[in-house]
């Protein structure tokens, strides 16, 4: 089905078809339409084109309202102050609206004009290496932004970068090697295990290095062996990315973030790219030597001591930085896998990096005018106490720990507002609201911003949480479930109460709202949205009485707005990673 246009859009047409046939000279003119608390919606546009053209604003303003069609869209127009124009839409255009979207499966909403390909880069992990609280960020604002982008129309290619190369590897393969059953499991394994077997060889590996300089001799000659593609070496660095994986696909699943296998495409993916870019770089003068260090310079970047910062893509001693491996990616998405845009979802404390990296790939011609590339930075995950988080023993706060105490407490909220659901119920509902609690906190923060890491406020019912979100849809569901015989069904000939006005206005704009989310990156504000949907819910179910409304109409068209509703919210949840449980 056709997207459906928004009441706003239906009336700035008209508006602007009016203002052109008051005043022809101006041609195309914009009527500046926004929403108002004294009307539906306020025109500006008169008084910038009055002064433009040296007329009276206010009688522009009455010309105007006199070219307006009288009826079906517009109920009444008020001409105030200077010639602003305070305007009403009748309740018949705001159910006939709905019922548009409410007959589309998308809601009315419509796919992107000019899709591209996206190339986002999120959910970063490093192998045999526990997950901790700062990887919560990247996997969840990447998946929400991949879903939104995805349900526009884009086409999206998700990559995990994750951090599975460099010299640790030498310490752990060598240490495998002269304890050949230290990653041996009987039947299948838990990612819990999985990672348990991770740590325990890691430390053990690493208590040998610090202490015999001939094992941390060997362990070093085994990264010369890795580099340079040595097969044992090669298949035993493979056992250390595989049960990484166990671990890594145990601990997103519980985050309920889908991690397919063929988007994991980690530093060791542009190996084989590395010595070609630098070598591009430094033919095309795009990066000089200094110092041995292959470097690219920035008059706008200078250390503490007021000397050039450069970034440093290939070392003294011939190894490759962070940088070597960054912009060979670059290289790929837009060489290979076509992409228009590079999102990077990254903490914002690396955005230096990738300001740099960004430029220097634009030198190079590698990143051109029809490329954009954005780092998405994102804020720091703080306690209670406005610090980062971490144990009270001052370590960093494991992934898993902070996901099943969420969990904990979420199934104690559930299980004491539980009617008629068994303890296999309340475990998946405890789950589904535990970790929408956690996504929904994250996301409903500015990307940018730190946030506070409070669960007793996460899981309230009370508040700008998902469990008042999923608990509005709930209700609604329950609701539905009560109706018997009657069915939701739009009557745009009935008057509307203020409380339904205000709910449909706020339904009709989730199209537009999805746009502006899709082009900023800005998951806060579907969050924010969704927020103000359920408040408005609320307030309608506590002034407007659904099934012991006075006529079967109004039953009727009150069940089809809280149909829409829950509509409306289920699909933006679902756009945020979230669940919605058709019972709490």
């Amino acid at each position: 089905m056709a997207s459906v246009p928004s009441l706003a859009s239906s009336l700035h047409q008209r508006l602007a078809d009016a203002l052109s046939a008051a005043l022809p000279e101006a041609g195309a003119a914009d009527p500046l339409l926004r929403r108002s608390d004294r009307a539906d919606f306020q025109a500006n546009g008169m008084l910038a084109l009055a002064k433009k053209l040296k007329g009276n604003p206010r009688e522009l303003a009455t010309k105007v309202v006199e070219g307006l069609p009288a009826g079906d869209l517009i109920k009444d127009v008020e001409v105030s102050g200077p010639g602003f124009l305070n305007i009403t839409i009748t309740d018949e255009a705001i159910v006939r609206t709905l019922a548009a979207r409410a007959a589309d499966d998308r809601l009315g909403v419509p796919f992107a004009e000019h899709p591209g390909t996206t190339v986002i880069d999120y959910a970063q992990p490093n192998v045999a290496k526990e997950m901790h609280v700062g990887h919560l960020r990247n996997s969840v604002i990447g998946d929400a932004v991949v879903r939104i982008l995805e349900f526009s129309g884009e086409k999206v290619v998700r990559r995990h970068h994750i951090g599975d190369w460099g010299t640790q590897f030498g310490m752990l393969i060598q240490y495998l090697i002269e304890h050949p059953h230290e990653l041996d499991h009987e039947g299948e394994v838990s990612g819990e295990e999985a990672m348990s077997s991770l740590n325990r060889l890691y430390k053990a590996s690493r208590t040998l290095f610090d202490s015999d300089e001939e094992f941390k001799a060997r362990a070093r000659r085994r990264v010369v062996d890795l580099q340079a593609g040595d097969e044992e070496t090669l298949a035993l660095w493979q056992r250390f990315v595989d049960e990484s994986k166990i671990y890594f696909y145990s601990v997103f699943d519980k985050l309920d973030v889908e991690i397919r296998d063929e988007d994991i495409v980690g530093e060791s993916g542009y190996n084989d790219m590395l010595a070609e870019t630098c070598r591009l770089l430094e033919e095309s003068g795009v990066a000089v030597r200094s110092n041995g260090a292959l470097c690219v310079f920035f008059d706008d970047v200078k250390g503490p001591d007021g000397k050039p910062s450069p970034l440093i893509v290939q070392k003294s001693d011939g190894g490759f930085g962070y940088a070597a491996t960054d912009l060979s990616a670059i290289r790929d998405r837009v060489g290979n896998l076509k992409a228009d845009t590079l999102l990077y979802v990254v903490d914002a404390r690396q955005s230096l990096h990738f300001k740099m990296v960004f430029e220097t790939a634009r030198r190079a011609g590698w990143l051109t005018e029809d490329v954009k590339a954005v780092q998405l930075g994102f804020g720091t995950v703080l306690g209670k106490d406005g610090k980062p988080f971490k144990t009270r023993e001052g370590e960093t706060v494991r992934l898993v720990d902070l996901l099943d105490e969420a969990i904990d407490r979420a199934t104690a909220v559930v299980r004491e507002k539980a009617q008629d659901l068994t303890e296999e119920q309340i475990a998946e509902r405890g789950a589904q609201v535990g970790i929408g609690a956690v996504k929904y906190a994250d996301l409903s923060t500015s990307v940018s911003r730190d946030y506070k890491f409070d669960l007793d406020q996460m899981v309230s019912l009370n508040g700008d949480t998902s469990v008042y979100l999923q608990y509005a849809f709930a209700r609604i569901q329950s609701i539905l479930r009560k109706a018997g015989e009657a069915r939701p069904a739009a009557h745009p000939e009935l008057a509307l109460a203020p409380a339904e006005r205000a709910l449909g206005m706020h339904l009709d704009q989730f199209g537009e709202l999805l746009a502006e989310v899709t082009a900023s990156y800005e998951p806060h504000k579907l969050a924010g949205y969704l927020y103000q949907l359920a408040s408005l819910y609320t307030t309608f179910y506590a002034e407007c009485p659904v099934l012991k409304a006075e006529t079967p109409e109004q039953v009727e068209n009150r069940l089809f707005l809280c149909d829409l509703t829950a509509r409306t919210l289920r699909q933006g949840m679902t756009l945020l990673g979230i669940r919605t449980p058709e019972q709490l």
